[in-house]
């Protein structure tokens, strides 16, 4: 019982748990947001007329292109652990955008979607993304 006690307060991790952990949110994350960018992939290349926010004034057309960017291409990579801090920065920029620009005038609770993947993408951007990914891969190829 002591040492069950001690496992679970301990603060010791390993590289390997901290490794599995990203992939896991990685993994998650990406494909999280992967559904939400689905529906603007089909906006961007369907038929009817774009009705997109321009929330930097750079045109609907444009402005849907840079979300779908960030969130589908951007999302696979960060599935696959490819350009993980590039991808995460353009994620990061995304979800500030739609929390402090969007969503400007609502209430904390249409932010707070937002704010919660801006989070894990600034995370992402500060760690990296761990051992088990395409650029830990490459990293070794390069080196």
């Amino acid at each position: 019982m002591k040492q069950l006690i001690k496992k679970s307060f301990s603060s010791n991790t390993t590289q390997n748990n901290i490794s599995i952990a990203l992939l896991i949110l990685r993994v998650v994350i990406g494909g999280m947001m992967l559904t939400h960018g689905l529906g603007k992939l089909t906006m961007l290349f369907g038929n009817d007329p774009i009705q997109f926010l321009d929330p930097l004034g750079i045109g609907l057309t444009a402005s849907l292109a840079l979300a779908v960017f960030a969130e589908v291409i951007c999302s696979i990579f960060l599935i696959f652990g490819v350009a993980t801090r590039f991808s995460a920065i353009s994620l990061s920029i995304t979800m500030f955008i739609a929390a402090f620009i969007v969503h400007s005038n609502d209430d904390f609770a249409a932010k707070e979607m937002a704010l919660l993947y801006l989070l894990i993408y600034v995370v992402l951007t500060i760690v990296g993304a761990g051992k088990y990914s395409i650029d830990n891969w490459l990293s070794k190829k390069i080196a």
